[in-house]
This record gives structure tokens, C-alpha cells and sequence, in this order.
């Protein structure tokens, strides 16, 4: 088998507030294959953003960050700010959640696409302008020859991401990180938008990392599937696996709140219950406890370890009761 584009390791990252160290990440550990789209999918606060900006380097100093990020076999964490400029948007490029704060306003879209390449490149400025509109055409935006000289604000929301697809793109980077790429466009919009990035990386061969709370946008597009919950990884597995046989009752509950069109007329969303827990004072057993309907003794006092949901397959789950609530998740977590 082929070594992973990156494999994280055993990631935790906390951040000190004036009222303690905010836990954000929890021994997390997973890698990307080259080529697959992995979709790391949760709630907002369960850490899914953070593991992006620590693979990226965009912490703050004052972050404590331990584990392993290994990129192609060398560890990020350990390398100088200077080499890691030389990782970002060559090696990883990004896809931020809100392009119109990503983009610069005051310059041009063209310009800001043809200094990735120039950073990056020996190209002449001449040369990366017409590479930036090649780079804009291959995203579907109209009329990129006019479209490199005009500014973000000219651009619609979705244009702008495909801006920022282009620019993430521009260096055939391996891995590409989109943090929620479709939030704030309408449907249309979304299905748009990660059809081209989906015909970028057929293009480029670069893996996927996507970020999203939308299990709805994972079912098209990802070859396998990180739920993350509470800092911590709840689920892995192929997206067949997790969206078919899920044994967690948190990724349960997720699917359950999602409308499906073969649902019964008239059924209602089930929602989770309760809201996500505190990052500065967790619950001290399983994190999912106080919202789950089939927590007992065992799930408040102690962590769940990730465990195989059966023999010799890479679908793994965090649940204390997992094997024995098959038949109850069967009919989803209520």
C-alpha cells in the first residue's frame, strides 16, 4: 500500500483562556490516502477546524500542540516556520470557510492568485496572470480574462470560492484542505462548488480533506468519513460504512436530524438532545453521555476506547456499548 499524503498521530491542542486551558483536541489519529476525499464531520466545537489549522501551522504561538502531523513522512510540528511556509499552499493548500475575509479587497483577484504562484514558482509576472485565468477558467468562472482584473466584492459568493479553489489549486498541491466550503451558499450553489473541487483534484490527484457539520455534502463526495466529537474521534470509516452501519449513537443521532427524501410523509427531524459539551470542563467519562439515551454508569465515569466494529475492517467506533446496541441504533438514536 501506498505511504498516506499526511497521518496525523496522537493530536491534542489547547489554548489557555483566562479561565483555563481550553481542551479543543484529543489525541486524535488519522490519516489521508493520496487521491481519496476524507470528510472530518461534527458539530461546531468538536474540533474539526482546530485539527485543520494545526495541519496547516496557523496556530498562535501560545497554542500547546503534541503529536505527530506527518506530511509525506516529515512531522510539521517539528519544523521551522520557514520550512512550513514552504509546505503551505505548495505541498497544502487551504479552502477557508468565508472567502470574502480570506481574499484581500483591496487587491485584484488575478493578483492575489498570481503571487501563490509566484511564491512558489520561478513564473514572471506576465506568465502568472495568464496562468491565473487559466486557473479561473478551469474553476467555471465566466469570462476570466475580465474576471482577473476585478475585485473580490465583484465577485458572487460562489465565484469568490471558486476563487479560492483556484488558488488553492494553483501549485497542484497533495493535499487540499476545504474547512465548510459550502457555508452561506444556497443549495444550487453548494452541489456547484464541490462538483469543482471534485473535478480539481481529478485533475490535480491531490487528496481531500473536508471539513463540514453536513453529513447531507459527505454522502456525494467523500471516500471515507472522521466523526469528531467533544475534541475526540467518535467514528472512522468508509462512508458506506458509517452512512450503513454505523454502532454510534452520536453519528446516529447526526443522521437523524438530516431530511431524507424517502423518509414517510409527515416524519419528523429527530434532533440531538442537549448541546455539545464544554471545552474548558468536559464531562469526565464519555464525552457524548450526557446527551445520549443509552449512557449508563460506565459511560459517565470513563473514556471509550476506539475499538473495530468487526473482524479485520477499518471501520472503528468510540462507544462503551458497542456490539451490543446494534439492534437499537438500527432504528436510530431518539
Amino acid at each position: 500500500m501506498s505511504e498516506p499524503v499526511i497521518s496525523i498521530d496522537d493530536l491534542s491542542v489547547s489554548f489557555p483562556t483566562d479561565d483555563g486551558w481550553v481542551h479543543a483536541v484529543r489525541n486524535v489519529s488519522f490519516d489521508v490516502e493520496p487521491g481519496e476525499v476524507l470528510a472530518v464531520v461534527g458539530e461546531s466545537g468538536s474540533g474539526k477546524s482546530v485539527t485543520a489549522l494545526a495541519t496547516m501551522g496557523l496556530h498562535p504561538s501560545s497554542a500547546s500542540i503534541t503529536g505527530q502531523i506527518r506530511f509525506h513522512g516529515r512531522d510539521l510540528l517539528s519544523v521551522s516556520e520557514r520550512e512550513m511556509r514552504g509546505v503551505r499552499g505548495n505541498g497544502i493548500a487551504m479552502v477557508f470557510q468565508d472567502p470574502m475575509t480570506a481574499l484581500n479587497p483591496v487587491f485584484k483577484v488575478g493578483a492575489q492568485i498570481a503571487e501563490m504562484l509566484q511564491i512558489h514558482s520561478d513564473i514572471s509576472k506576465a506568465a502568472a496572470w495568464s496562468k491565473a485565468a487559466d486557473l479561473l477558467e478551469s474553476v467555471g468562472v465566466p469570462e476570466p480574462g475580465k474576471r482577473v482584473n476585478q475585485y473580490p466584492h465583484e465577485f458572487s459568493g460562489g465565484m469568490r470560492q471558486r476563487a479560492m479553489i483556484a488558488m488553492a489549486i494553483a501549485n497542484g498541491p497533495d493535499l487540499l484542505i476545504a474547512d465548510e466550503p459550502t457555508t452561506a451558499l444556497d443549495v444550487t450553489i453548494q452541489a456547484q462548488v464541490l462538483e469543482v473541487m471534485k473535478a480539481a483534484q481529478e485533475a490535480t490527484g491531490a487528496a481531500i480533506m473536508l471539513i463540514t457539520h453536513d453529513l447531507g455534502v459527505v454522502a456525494g463526495i467523500a471516500d471515507r468519513v472522521v466523526v469528531m466529537y467533544g475534541g475526540r474521534v467518535f467514528e472512522e470509516g468508509t462512508a458506506r460504512e458509517v452512512f450503513y452501519s454505523s454502532e454510534n449513537p452520536y453519528t446516529r443521532g447526526l443522521m437523524s436530524s438530516i431530511p431524507r427524501l424517502d423518509s414517510p410523509k409527515g416524519e419528523r427531524l429527530v434532533p440531538i438532545p442537549g448541546t455539545p459539551p464544554s471545552v474548558l470542563s468536559p464531562p469526565p467519562g464519555c464525552a457524548f453521555s450526557p446527551r445520549c439515551v443509552y449512557a449508563d454508569d460506565e459511560c459517565t465515569e470513563s473514556h471509550a476506547e476506539l475499538r473495530s466494529v468487526g473482524s479485520g475492517s477499518s471501520h472503528r467506533s468510540r462507544c462503551h456499548k458497542l456490539g451490543q446496541l446494534t439492534e437499537a441504533l438500527a432504528g436510530g438514536a431518539s
